[in-house]
């Protein structure tokens, strides 16, 4: 993960428009579909005002239910949460939420009720669910705050966020638990290529969140504002700031926020609200059965899911949900080390198992051709015929590869389904030895 120097990030932050947001850039103005929208009373106002439901507060059921891990380990009950949601008068609440051991305030308004009723109302399915889940993330989200000595209650933001599915993504383009845009998860370290998004890596997107969320308290102060600008972006959250007249409290900005960001803190104060108070309101947790313990190698050669999947007998679709950063089966480790995880028994095959497991079906599901001939027209003449013969019988030199930088034959006569001793034999290689931009035959 790629560490960036708070003194520098704020030099940017003060010198330019850096777009710096796990979520996006929100516009004032921005256009959301009406029904992301609820109505609160504003009291400062006196009247009612629509505010934008984060993304995680209006993610389908269905779509969570049908996540790998919730579809095998997460058992709904129907019963669950067929119980009355009880009322409860304001001072109750006050009370709740300043019992929670939290260092991050927690009061107690208007919008952050009906954030509340919304997820003991309406969402109580989701919640039900959310608790289930929260027992294969909640673990990986403490250990990457502790990690930067973050307050522990952050680990709800993915709740407001994702619902706690790693494979969202908002209509934004944001990807996985945290919402990570393109560029701010690479600036954090989160390699985003055609093969490859580890915004979908549990681990990884949580690490880089927690680094995100201390850089955006050391610009500040405030983990209030904190958590705006992970919305939001900066700029917007110092854009309000200036427009409230250098206020700093975010309830006296709150106006000059964008819609959806005057919604999200308060989503957060309820998140934490209903994961903890969820009894109270006849909210229990989807029972949960804990996964299969899994190990990590780190592969260093191009691997196909079909490899895995024939060699280690484990289902394809468990090996995609625990290696969710891959955009394709293939793991390309010849260009950089991979990580792969796999259930441990799987795990204890594969390494069992050896080269044996790359070379399965390997010119059929890793061969990439490095050099092609361009197909000419088919000849009409006898100069043309001539010419044909002529490369007819260069042609019959064979097949040739260029070395790669790092290549070596056994790499070579695993990629094109050959042997070291024939390539050895093909180009008169008595040793070892080869170089980068070599020419090597190897039919």
């Amino acid at each position: 993960m790629k560490h960036t120097s708070i003194a520098i990030l704020s030099a940017l932050l003060a010198c330019a428009p850096l777009s710096l947001s796990a979520q996006v850039e929100i516009d004032d103005e921005d256009d959301f579909d009406d029904e992301d929208d609820i109505e609160v009373f504003d009291s400062n106002l006196g009247e009612d005002e629509d505010i934008t439901l984060p993304e995680g507060m209006s993610a389908e059921l269905d779509s969570l239910l049908m996540e790998w891990n919730n579809r095998n380990y997460i058992i709904p009950d129907g019963d669950c949460t067929s119980g009355d949601n009880p009322e409860f008068d304001k001072e109750t609440y006050i009370h709740r939420l300043q019992r929670l051991p939290n260092v991050i305030e927690m009061p107690y308004n208007d919008v952050v009720r009906t954030m509340i009723d919304h997820y003991t109302g309406r969402l109580r399915r989701t919640v039900s669910i959310m608790l289930g889940a929260s027992n294969f993330y909640t673990p990986i989200f403490e250990e990457a705050l502790e990690a930067y000595q973050l307050p522990l209650e952050l680990k709800y933001l993915p709740v407001i966020e994702s619902a706690l599915n790693p494979t969202a993504v908002s209509r934004a383009g944001a990807v996985g638990l945290w919402q990570f845009m393109i560029t701010t998860g690479k600036q954090y370290g989160l390699e985003v290529t055609s093969l490859i998004d580890e915004r979908k890596d549990p681990i990884k997107s949580s690490f880089a969140a927690a680094h995100y969320l201390r850089d955006l308290y050391a610009i500040f102060g405030d983990w209030t504002l904190a958590i705006a600008s992970y919305n939001c972006g900066p700029n917007n959250v110092r854009k309000a700031i200036t427009r409230a007249g250098g206020e700093k409290d975010y309830w006296k900005i709150y106006p000059y926020l964008p819609r959806e960001t005057r919604g999200y803190v308060p989503a957060f104060i309820a998140a934490n609200y209903v994961m903890n108070y969820y009894c109270d309101h006849n909210i229990c947790p989807a029972s949960t059965q804990l996964p299969a313990s899994t190990d990590t190698v780190i592969v260093s050669r191009n691997l196909h899911f079909d490899q895995i999947v024939a060699r280690c007998d484990v289902p394809a679709e468990e090996v995609k949900a625990l290696n969710p950063q891959y955009r394709t089966p293939l793991i390309p480790g010849d260009s950089h080390a991979c990580t792969l995880r796999l259930p441990t028994p799987a795990m204890t095959s594969f390494i069992e198992q050896g080269d044996s497991i790359y070379s399965y079906r390997a010119t059929e599901l890793l061969t990439s051709r490095e050099e092609i001939e361009v197909a000419q027209d088919q000849p009409t003449s006898r100069k043309s015929k001539a010419r044909r013969g002529r490369r007819g019988r260069s042609s019959s030199k064979g097949t040739t590869v260029t070395v790669r930088r790092g290549d070596n034959l056994g790499a070579i006569a695993r990629r094109n389904g050959t042997t070291v001793a024939k390539l050895r034999k093909l180009n008169g290689i008595s040793g070892s030895n080869i170089r980068a931009g070599q020419k090597l035959r190897v039919k």
